[in-house]
C-alpha cells in the first residue's frame, strides 16, 4: 500500500508574526542565463489571476485572496509597467480566463477557486511560463503537460499548514461530539437533548490516524496530544524517524491496518496519479464500522458516490472536510444532501492570517521571476520543465 504515496514536505511555518520566507540572494548560472533572456525579451509581462469573488465581504481589506482585493499586487505589478488581469470566470470556452490564455506568461491561481489548466489551455498558452498557486496544492495543474512544455509550476509551500491543521482538528471534534445536529435543532428551534446525546461521544480513549504526515499531519498529530486518545496511529511512504514519532506520541501502522482500526481517520497527503480515489468503496469497506472520515486534503482522493453509500448504510458514521471535486461542485453534488456530513466551502488553508502569507510569498515569487532569481526549492512543483520528486 505503501506505493500508492509519494513524498510528502515537512517543511511548516509558525505564526503569522514569525513566519518569514528564506530566499536566496545568489544566482547561479542557470538563472543568470534565464535573466539575460528575460531582460532581452519585452519588459511587460501579462500576469492573469484566477480569485473567488467575494462581494459585500470584501470590504474586509484583508480578505486579499479575493478578486476585488487582487491579492495586493496590483500597484506592485502596474508600478513595475506589468499588465494585471483579474477574474473568477475560469470554465468553458468563453471564459475570461480562456481569452487570455494566448497571450498570457504568467497565471495565478489558488486551491480555492482553481483554475484548471490542462493539457488543452497548456497548449493554447503558448506564451505561459510559470504557473503560481497562491498557497498550496496544485493539482488543478496538468504537471505532466507543464512539464512537457517547459513551463515552471510553483506553490508558497508552508503558508496555510497551521491553518488546515486546526481545521482537522476541529472537524474531528465537531463529527465525534455530534455538534451539527445539535446546534440545528436551535436554528430549528426544536430542544432534543436525548437526540443531541445519542451520537456524542468523548475523543478520549479513541484510536486516531491519519493517512499522510507532512506538515499538515505531523501539525494535527501534535494538535492531538492533549485529548488522551487511546492510540494515534499514521502512514506514511516511510516511517518517521523514532524521536519524531515519540515526539508526536504516535506510531506507523500499515495502511490496511489503521483503517481498521481507527475511530477517526484525517487525510492528509497530496492528490496525485497514485492517490486519486484512494479512499473508494473497497477501501471504505474495511474501515472500522461507524467510523469518521475527515478530508481537508483533496475531494479527488475519496469517491465520490463511495462515500455517500458509506454514510447511507452506516459503514462511516460522519464525513466532514472543505474540499470537493471539481470546485466549486454542482448543485445536485451528492456530498451537499448526505446524512450525517460537515461539509463547508473550501476554506480551511485561507484564512486571514493564511491569506497574509501566501499574498506575500507570491509577491516574493514574482519578484525573483523578474529578477531572475530562484524560488526557494520546497516551492518548485515544476522546475523548467522537470517535475518534482513526489509527482514523478
Amino acid at each position: 500500500m505503501s506505493s500508492l504515496l509519494g513524498k510528502t514536505s515537512v517543511h511548516a511555518y509558525g505564526h503569522r508574526c514569525s513566519w518569514q520566507p528564506a530566499f536566496r540572494t545568489t544566482l547561479t548560472a542557470r538563472s543568470r542565463t534565464r535573466l539575460a533572456i528575460v531582460r532581452a525579451e519585452q519588459s511587460k509581462q501579462k500576469i492573469v489571476a484566477v480569485l473567488y469573488k467575494a462581494g459585500k465581504a470584501a470590504e474586509n481589506k484583508d480578505l486579499l485572496g479575493c478578486v476585488e482585493n487582487e491579492l495586493g499586487l496590483r500597484e506592485f505589478l502596474e508600478d513595475q509597467g506589468h499588465e494585471y488581469i483579474v477574474t473568477d470566470d475560469k470554465e468553458g470556452e468563453n471564459s475570461e480566463l480562456e481569452k487570455h490564455l494566448e497571450d498570457c506568461n504568467i497565471l495565478i491561481s489558488t486551491p480555492f477557486h482553481p483554475a484548471y489548466l490542462t493539457k488543452e489551455r497548456i497548449a493554447k498558452a503558448k506564451n505561459l511560463k510559470l504557473s503560481i498557486t497562491a498557497g498550496v496544492g496544485s493539482d488543478h495543474v496538468d504537471l505532466h503537460a507543464a512539464a512537457d512544455s517547459g513551463m515552471t509550476v510553483a506553490e508558497v509551500t508552508g503558508s496555510n499548514v497551521v491553518s488546515v491543521a486546526e481545521h482537522v482538528v476541529m472537524l474531528i471534534l465537531t463529527m465525534v461530539r455530534n455538534y451539527l445536529p445539535a446546534h440545528k435543532q436551535i436554528t430549528d428551534g426544536r430542544w432534543d437533548v436525548g437526540a443531541a446525546a445519542s451520537k456524542a461521544y468523548d475523543l478520549q480513549c479513541k484510536t486516531v490516524g491519519t493517512v499522510g504526515t507532512g506538515a499538515i499531519g505531523q501539525l494535527v498529530l501534535q494538535r492531538l496530544q492533549g485529548f488522551g486518545c487511546k492510540e494515534v496511529l499514521y502512514f506514511d511512504y516511510k516511517h518517521l524517524d523514532e524521536s519524531k514519532e515519540k515526539e508526536l506520541c504516535c506510531s506507523f501502522a500499515e495502511f490496511d491496518e489503521l483503517i481498521k482500526k481507527c475511530d477517526v481517520v484525517t487525510i492528509n497527503l497530496p492528490l496525485t496519479d497514485k492517490t486519486k480515489g484512494m479512499f473508494n468503496k473497497e477501501t471504505i469497506g474495511k474501515m472500522k464500522k461507524g467510523a469518521y472520515l475527515i478530508n481537508t486534503a483533496r475531494g479527488g482522493i475519496c469517491d465520490r458516490d463511495a462515500v455517500a453509500e458509506a454514510l447511507e448504510s452506516g459503514q462511516l458514521l460522519g464525513y466532514a472536510g472543505d474540499v470537493w471535486d471539481p470546485q466549486p461542485p454542482p448543485e445536485d453534488h451528492p456530498w451537499r444532501t448526505m446524512p450525517n456530513h460537515g461539509m463547508t466551502p473550501h476554506y480551511s488553508g485561507t484564512t486571514l492570517d493564511a491569506q497574509e502569507r501566501y499574498a506575500d510569498g507570491t509577491k516574493q515569487m514574482l519578484q525573483n521571476w523578474f529578477d531572475g532569481k530562484e524560488f526557494p526549492e520546497k516551492w518548485y512543483i515544476v522546475r523548467e520543465g522537470e517535475l518534482a520528486e513526489q509527482y514523478k
